[in-house]
């Protein structure tokens, strides 16, 4: 690939990174729009230029460099980005269906972002997705997942509050004797790898990229 075709993905890929720490959804917007023009990979723009974004002012806002509003300002352009290239990451989804999956965020969370990434990922990987969508209850998710033929329960959660949730989502399966029959995949920034094996979690996932390969390593357990 010739050198200024790298200089211009680069550029591309580093203004998608500064429209989330800038909190600008019409610039999100407009440089996801022109990195498909430039035949960039949409899963490796989410990846490395607004999921990085996302990163920087997540750790300038445990910093206390920047506040609530920020990251307001921020989740709108994240997905002012994402609403632009979700089309062109569908378009790509592979034949092959791997699975169900049910998916949703944990009751008492409505933080939809790393949830909505996933699920789009998943479903380009070809997996079937049944977006749940937020503050899923426990029951929601066993009932959905029984009344889809879901393989794995794919559960995010971004506040400690919604965690033990979590835990509730397995326990009830197994009152209902169908733990066997699901994988039970967890992530988000208030739990833990230690904390998904505390539970009985079949997998964790620390970064919204970590679903898909999870998800398929768990299918060929199954």
């Amino acid at each position: 690939m010739p050198p200024h075709v790298m200089s211009q993905k680069d550029d591309i890929l580093k203004r998608l990174c500064e429209a989330v720490v800038n909190g600008d959804d019409a610039a999100a917007k407009a440089v996801a729009e022109e990195a498909l023009e430039a035949a960039v990979d949409p899963v490796v723009a989410i990846r490395r230029g607004l999921s990085k974004g996302a990163s920087i002012l997540g750790e300038k806002f445990e910093k206390l460099e920047v506040f609530l509003p920020h990251l307001m300002l921020a989740a709108d352009a994240m997905k002012a980005g994402v609403a632009a290239l979700k089309p062109a990451i569908e378009a790509k989804r592979a034949k092959a269906t791997f699975g169900k999956i049910v998916i949703g965020t944990a009751a008492g969370d409505i933080h939809d972002i790393g949830k909505n990434l996933v699920a789009t990922f998943l479903s380009a990987a070809g997996f079937e997705v049944y977006d749940l969508g937020v503050d899923v209850s426990p029951k929601m998710f066993v009932e959905k997942g029984e009344e889809f033929g879901a393989d794995i329960i794919a559960i995010s959660s971004l506040m400690a509050a919604s965690a033990a949730y979590l835990k509730d989502v397995i326990e009830l399966l197994k009152a209902r004797n169908i733990r066997e029959k699901y994988k039970v995949l967890i992530g988000g920034t208030a739990v833990f790898e230690e904390f998904a094996d505390e539970i009985g979690a079949d997998g964790y996932g620390r970064h919204v990229d970590d679903g898909v390969k999870i998800a398929k390593r768990l299918i060929m357990k199954r």
